[in-house]
């Protein structure tokens, strides 16, 4: 697994979402380096790590997070997730939740996809492997932001992404599994980031998630699309700190 690590302090994992990589992370650094020692991951499939095989599910991510932080020696840390790594996230809380100090939870949820919303993956994904990642980087960049002056940046983030990584983490996410059960018996604190211009998940997912939790703060951020990390760095750190 490729990462990138920086800053100082307690550790938190940034996990990126579909089909992006670690360096969507870079507008968020500046304001998080002096609280956390960031760990920025590439997912399977995604950046520079590797596909390790087919059908590399969220749960497998996830397990590769937690013998990822074992290998650098941590043995708890915060772990937040955008969109597709909020999904990982979530499953590595179910997983491994003694390794867990924290969880962020950035414009994504907690609910499955249904099954027209899981057929309408597997035909991208065939979409994608017939045609490359020009098919989810039309049907995407101009939709992940609120901010137009994002759209060429999340384009060449996505056309750089491996097909293999793409098409994996389509079928990954249209398979993972309801982590909504999930969500009463946290007993960490629980950050959640959401955009109320957010065009892929409704805001009222978010609001969906605060409800199940006794613990979590949510930031809701007018204006912002899916990418706060992109539209309002600023905002996404201060409640990323609230974890501490």
């Amino acid at each position: 697994m490729n990462i990138t690590r920086t800053g100082s302090g307690q550790p938190l994992v940034l996990l990126h979402g579909f089909p992006l990589d670690n360096t969507l992370w870079e507008p968020l650094l500046p304001h998080l380096a002096d609280h956390f020692d960031i760990i920025l991951p590439d997912l399977a499939g995604f950046g520079l790590s590797p596909l390790p095989k087919p059908d590399y599910h969220l749960r497998d991510m996830a397990a590769a997070l937690a013998d990822l932080l074992r290998g650098l020696g941590l043995p708890r840390a915060f772990v937040a997730g955008h969109s597709m790594g909020g999904y990982v996230a979530l499953a590595f809380a179910r997983q491994s939740p003694e390794m867990l100090l924290g969880l962020g939870l950035i414009s994504t949820q907690a609910l499955p996809d249904n099954a027209e919303r899981q057929a309408a993956r597997h035909q991208t994904a065939a979409e994608v492997a017939a045609k490359g990642p020009g098919v989810v980087a039309d049907a995407m960049a101009a939709k992940l932001s609120a901010n137009p002056a994002h759209e060429t940046l999340l384009r060449e983030t996505i056309l750089r992404q491996p097909v293999p990584g793409i098409v994996n983490g389509l079928k990954a996410m249209a398979a993972r599994a309801d982590s909504s059960d999930l969500l009463p018996g946290l007993d960490c604190p629980v950050s959640i980031v959401h955009g109320l211009a957010d065009a892929l998940i409704p805001p009222e997912r978010a609001r969906e998630m605060k409800a199940a939790l006794s613990n979590a703060h949510l930031t809701e951020l007018p204006g912002v699309g899916h990418m706060p990390m992109l539209e309002a760095p600023v905002e996404t750190a201060e409640a990323l700190k609230k974890l501490l």
